[in-house]
This record gives structure tokens, C-alpha cells and sequence, in this order.
């Protein structure tokens, strides 16, 4: 049930070229940049990303990007201030994107966690993303069925967590890690805090079901 590792590196090792990864985060928040890092330096390549933005500047998501390591992005925001690296690479064509509205990409990912066919939301219908997609009319309304987005594994960052993966997150540092956590058959979490007991269960946001492996990692935010 200890499901504690020494460094980030050993963490990451079993991410294999063409994986599908989720890495938590909006914007600059809750983002597990050592994880990140930690791949980068494994050297995988192929890879298919899924989260909010597509990173900024040189570093994190953005170096991903910048190193030819990512086939393809499913995102809400590819093009946030500093996103130069996601413009470039397509722009010539090197990699496929999936826009996803934000709540959307939420609610995909839930579906995936929970075990659910999909989810019927009224965001998108009539529009070019409900292309190709199953749609339906519900007391008037009409709503696009999107399919659970699932991953092969999911990079997340928490605040504490505890030997059988049990975590909790800072602020809104949570967002998008907690549903990416319960989406993939192999979470990584690198946490702030490694505590040598366990966690106050009503202090628990995400259960160590969800969690195969984590790491410490001090470094906010």
C-alpha cells in the first residue's frame, strides 16, 4: 500500500512514446511542473496531451511542445499569453488539436472516471464542433453527446498526500487534477507535502484509489 517513490524520475520511468497523458492545471496553477520536467528528461515522444492551455514561455508544457515530443493536443485554450511554442508547432503543421470548450473538457473527463457512455451538453450544438457527433433534442432543447475522455496517465500536483496516495490540494490548485486523477489508469502525483501518517479522512479530495504513484515535490505552484 506504499505507493511512495524516491524521485520524480522513477516516477515518470513507465510512460512509454505515444501515451496519453492528462497534466493538471489552469494557466500556472496547481500544474505539476516537476513531473513535467521529469519526462522531458525520460524523453518520451508521440505523445498525446490533454489539458487546459498548452502551455507558455520556455518551460513546463511549453518546453513539451517546443522539443517535438507532443503528436497531438486536446485542449480549451492552445493559444494563452505565451503559448508561442503550441502557435509554432502547428502552424507547420507538426502537431493535431482538439479544441474542447473548458466545461466540456471537464465533464469528458468526469464521465471517464465515473464510467459513464458520455455526456449530453448543450454546449456546442448547432455549431461546426457538433460535427460528426450524435445529437438529440431534450424538452426542446438540443444537446451534443460527447464522448469520456480517457488517459493512459495523468500528471497531477497536490498540496499533501499520504503512503496510499490519498491527496488534498491547495486553493485552486485544485481544478482540473482531482477528475484528471480518477480519468487514467496511472496517476503520478507530485505533492508538496509527504506526510510519514495518513491524511484526516474528511481532509481527503481525491481517495489513493485513484492514485497508483506519488512523489515529493516542494516547489509552489
Amino acid at each position: 500500500m506504499d505507493k511512495r517513490m524516491e524521485t520524480l524520475s522513477e516516477a515518470v520511468s513507465g510512460i512509454p512514446d505515444g501515451a496519453v497523458i492528462m497534466v493538471g492545471g489552469f494557466g500556472a496553477t496547481g500544474v505539476p511542473l516537476g513531473l513535467v520536467e521529469a519526462l522531458l528528461d525520460l524523453g518520451s515522444t508521440g505523445l498525446t496531451l490533454i489539458s487546459n492551455n498548452a502551455g507558455a514561455g520556455e518551460t513546463g508544457l511549453a518546453r513539451l511542445l517546443k522539443e517535438g515530443r507532443i503528436a497531438k493536443v486536446i485542449c480549451s485554450y492552445p493559444r494563452s499569453p505565451g503559448s508561442i511554442w503550441f502557435e509554432k508547432r502547428y502552424e507547420a503543421g507538426e502537431i493535431e488539436l482538439e479544441v474542447v470548450p473548458q466545461g466540456t473538457l471537464a465533464e469528458r473527463i468526469r464521465a471517464a472516471g465515473a464510467g459513464l457512455g458520455g455526456v449530453f451538453t448543450p454546449t456546442g450544438y448547432g455549431t461546426r464542433l457538433a460535427e460528426g457527433k450524435e445529437t438529440r433534442v431534450i424538452d426542446g432543447r438540443g444537446y451534443v453527446l460527447e464522448a469520456p475522455l480517457h488517459a493512459d496517465f495523468a500528471l497531477v500536483r497536490a498540496e499533501q498526500g499520504d503512503r496510499y496516495g490519498n491527496l488534498s490540494f491547495h486553493a485552486t490548485a485544485r481544478n482540473f487534477n482531482p477528475v484528471m486523477a480518477m480519468a487514467a489508469k496511472h496517476t503520478i502525483a507530485e505533492v508538496r507535502h509527504l506526510r510519514e501518517d495518513f491524511l484526516d479522512p474528511e481532509h481527503v479530495v481525491t481517495p489513493g484509489i485513484f492514485v497508483q504513484t506519488l512523489v515529493e515535490y516542494g516547489v509552489r505552484p
